[in-house]
């Protein structure tokens, strides 16, 4: 036995054709730089197109007009988030969906001057298209009623979302669709549609009688609920004549069946009595069904069949059972199987959503946001660059009074320990060699920057020189915007790559000579500690460990270790304390209209980098006294020093020195290594956006080649001259086949030959890619300067936008900061920020009571009880 949904559609809200793109337009203009406009103008054209497709067009019942309805209203989340609602001055009117109009023509309707409003009215328009996709699925096809059952479920849930959003958004009476009433009406009504939808999946798929009886049931409640919404006096004159005859008669129809289904499970159980009673109900059921529908076909089977089972279960009985008929009211529960809820709405209804203005920030946030990153780089900089000047001038002290070593050293050929656990530590390193082999690579890593570099230099030169040339060539009829206009941010980047690589190469002759000075201490560090007894010189028997001063200065060593570590942490916290402003600064603006950047900027950085910078303090005057400590000690140790070499103590202050430097040069080849790797994928990431815009470019060039050379060879070039009279008189001799003409010459409007887009160029296995480094200082591998750092702190990668549409390229495409690896604090101050840096841009259940008899026939708008 078959069963079919007839659902309603839910009629959707028209919109007037208004003009979006001047407004936006202006607004961008009066927000931001010239320079920052161009990138917007096709975000802007391709969101008015949207919008004419998404709601000023018809569209037809079919899941591809959902698609182009999801992307409009998810543009304007995106939107929104981006920009406060209330500034896009479009005046956005809407017309109710329910009203039909009147004898003179007019509707209701509103308009509000907030995207808030039209997100709000595209939202309901999403549920309504949903509903009438969903009513339009055929009920003779299992994926079709999968697909109304999900849309329905979709369309409730964005309907019971409205009912709690709609006058925060709209900030005054909205038209009666979108009250809380009506949008309760609906979320009801949606839900009872989805429920009904799977219990006719159900029916269809013949399953358990007990099942089946369970889901009717629930969609009689469903559709009781939905009914005493509909009837509400404000409400009834809404809908369309035949909503509620038809939703009072599913109630009833669904009550009939679930009575049916369970009459069916007490025939299985041969209890005849309640059998009876239950199709007796049912029967009266279906006829009530037929009433309130006004059609006697609807439920037209179910009743036959009812009828039949009814005849046959009651002459059952009367010769074989003598059951008595118990009362309905005695009969237990059906039981409910809610299946259907409203489903939440998601973040993002297009499965291939891509932000258009992914980048758009207001100019006040972004220029907050560089300010932010500069002070924050400043701090960070300077306070680690204190601890590590404190530590190499902590550690150059240690070495000139050879210590620890010189406590450790007790003579003959033993080698002191503090001297053994450093060539130790070397050896576990990699020693020497791994630093020849670092040192080594630094120039491949180097050679390929550069390649990529002058790779897409190439690329933008060609260009250019093809536009020329072509310009040249058709002078007036080339029409199309000149690629020094196109390029410029192009063309800056790769003059700043190009300061970078060359700091690069300077700072890599500062690790060579200091690799140099320091290779021979090193190398011995490198031999292993049970080489380095026999290149030490000797010396004779040592007295001290009996030396007061000894163990006060073994304490002392111990404490200095102490206080390396310790800033090792802080300096850690100090290069993971991050903390996203942007949203800060987006709420100030929204509220205030203005942002105060340095009062916000240093109350956040006050709390995060405050209790760091104490740390940092404490630190620099505790190692001030503990040198003071170390002093006082060596010096009485060096009273009571005895056999101990000079020169044996000159090669272990050598060697000590050496450790430090093993180390410091170790870091830097590592960061530089990760430097130049990360300035690698950087540089891909350009040459991919170059080669797009290329790409781009030389589409429009063919385009518009075409066009001019087909224009050329459609002009009329005037008729052919008279012929001579010898001509005339050779038309009577005999008639040879014309000799094939040549082959065609080339085009002479044809421009330069093409090059073929050059292939990106990937990294070689030994040193891939990193992630794209964040923000910081650039790094130095030379000495240390006061307040400077050896290697990047939080370098930053060059945001690449996720798709590119030609006439809306990015104008703005920041630098990396901290990809000057080698930086000075005492550079000049870069416009726009800091030294060496770049500006960057349950569904509730209503209580529902049964009813003794269904009532008889009644007009089609009266008020239906539930039962």
């Amino acid at each position: 036995m078959s069963l079919s949904a007839d659902t309603i559609g839910i009629p959707l809200k028209k919109a007037s054709d208004i003009d979006i793109l001047k407004p936006l337009k202006n607004l961008i203009t009066s927000r931001y730089q010239t320079a920052e406009q161009e990138s917007y103008v096709g975000a802007i054209n391709e969101l008015a197109k949207l919008r004419t497709s998404a709601v000023c067009r018809t569209l037809d019942y079919h899941e591809s007009s959902l698609e182009t309805i999801y992307r409009y209203y998810d543009q304007i989340v995106a939107l929104e988030s981006k920009i406060p609602a209330a500034e896009i001055q479009v005046p956005f009117k809407w017309k109710d969906a329910f009203d039909r109009g009147s004898i003179f023509g007019g509707r209701i309707s509103l308009t509000v001057a907030s995207l808030s409003y039209e997100k709000v009215c595209v939202l309901y328009n999403i549920a309504a298209l949903q509903s009438q996709v969903a009513a339009a699925q055929s009920s003779d096809n299992d994926e079709a009623l999968k697909l109304a059952a999900k849309l329905f479920q979709s369309a409730s849930g964005i309907y019971n979302h409205l009912k709690g959003i709609v006058h925060s958004s709209v900030q005054q009476d909205p038209t009666p669709d979108l009250q809380p009433d009506t949008l309760a009406a609906l979320t009801d009504l949606c839900v009872a549609q989805a429920q009904e939808v799977i219990t006719v999946k159900a029916v269809n798929d013949r399953m358990k009688d007990a099942v089946v009886a369970k889901l009717c049931s629930q969609c009689d409640e469903m559709f009781g609920d939905a009914l005493k919404h509909l009837q509400r006096e404000s409400l009834k004159s809404l809908w369309d004549r035949d909503w509620i005859p038809r939703v009072a008669g599913k109630q009833a129809g669904y009550h009939a069946l679930a009575e049916y289904y369970q009459s069916r499970v007490c025939n299985s159980k041969k209890t005849v009595g309640e059998e009876i009673a239950r199709l007796r109900h049912a029967v009266e059921l279906f006829k009530a069904a037929q009433t309130r529908y006004g059609d006697v076909t609807f439920f037209e089977d179910h009743l036959a069949r009812a009828q039949r089972a009814l005849d046959e279960a009651v002459k059952d009985n009367d010769f074989i059972y003598h059951e008595r008929i118990p009362d309905l009211k005695s009969l237990g529960s059906i039981g409910k199987a809610s299946v259907a809820k409203p489903t939440p709405v998601p973040e993002r209804f297009s499965s291939s959503f891509t932000d258009l203005f992914e980048s758009l920030v207001p100019v006040a946030v972004q220029q907050a946001l560089v300010s932010y990153d500069t002070r924050k780089q400043e701090i960070v900089t300077g306070e680690i660059g204190k601890l590590r000047e404190s530590t190499q001038l902590l550690n150059s002290i240690l070495a000139s009074l050879n210590l620890p070593a010189a406590i450790e050293d007790v003579g003959g050929e033993k080698v002191p320990q503090s001297v053994h656990d450093k060539s130790s530590s070397v050896v576990e390193a990699g020693g020497l060699e791994a630093l020849d082999k670092m040192i080594t690579e630094l120039p491949e890593l180097l050679t390929r920057n550069r390649e990529l570099l002058e790779e897409c230099e190439r690329q933008l030169n060609e260009e250019r020189e093809s536009d020329n040339q072509l310009r040249t060539q058709f002078k007036e009829r080339w029409t199309r915007t000149p690629s020094d206009k196109l390029t410029s941010t192009f063309q800056t980047n790769a003059q700043k790559y190009r300061k970078v690589i060359e700091t690069a190469v300077s700072a890599d002759s500062t690790i060579r000579e200091k690799y140099e000075a320091h290779k021979e201490g090193m190398e011995l560090l490198s031999s292993g500690p049970e080489n380095l007894a026999s290149s030490l010189p000797s010396a004779g028997a040592n007295t001290n460990s009996s030396n007061p001063a000894v163990q006060k200065l073994k304490q002392l060593m111990e404490d200095v270790e102490t206080l390396k570590a310790e800033r090792d942490a802080i300096e850690c916290e100090l290069k993971s304390a991050t903390v996203d402003m942007k949203d800060v600064f987006l709420n100030a603006l929204s509220q205030d209209g203005t942002i105060s950047e340095p009062g916000i900027s240093t109350e956040s950085l006050g709390r995060v980098f405050g209790p760091l910078q104490k740390q940092v303090k404490e630190s620099v005057e505790r190692q001030e006294g503990l040198v003071k400590d170390i002093q006082e000690a060596h010096a009485d140790f060096c009273k009571a020093a005895t056999g101990v070499g000079g020169k044996r103590e000159e090669v272990l202050k050598k060697l000590a020195a050496a450790y430090d430097n093993f180390n410091e040069l170790r870091s830097n080849l590592s960061e530089g290594t990760k430097f130049y790797n990360d300035l690698t994928q950087l540089l891909v990431n350009f040459q991919s956006k170059i080669n797009d815009f290329c790409f781009a470019r030389r589409t429009e060039k063919e385009e518009l080649m075409r066009d001019l050379t087909q224009g050329l060879a459609n002009q009329n070039v005037g008729s052919a001259p008279n012929p001579p009279a010898h001509h005339q008189e050779a038309q009577s001799a005999p008639k040879v086949a014309p000799p094939r003409p040549p082959p065609p010459t080339a085009n002479p409007y044809q421009g330069a030959p093409q090059a073929a887009a050059p292939v990106v160029q990937s990294p070689p296995a030994q040193a891939p890619p990193a992630q794209a480094p964040t923000a910081g200082a650039p790094p130095s591998y030379g000495a240390p300067q006061p307040g400077t750092l050896p290697y990047p702190i939080n370098p930053a990668g060059m945001p690449a936008p996720q798709g590119y549409v030609y006439q809306s390229y990015p104008v703005y495409t920041p630098m990396p900061q901290g990809y000057n690896p080698y930086f000075q604090q005492h550079q000049p101050q870069q416009p726009g920020g800091y030294p060496g840096s770049y500006p960057a841009p349950p569904y509730p259940q209503q209580p529902y009571a049964n009813y003794p008899y269904p009532p008889q026939a009644q007009p089609p708008q009266q008020q239906w009880p539930q039962h």
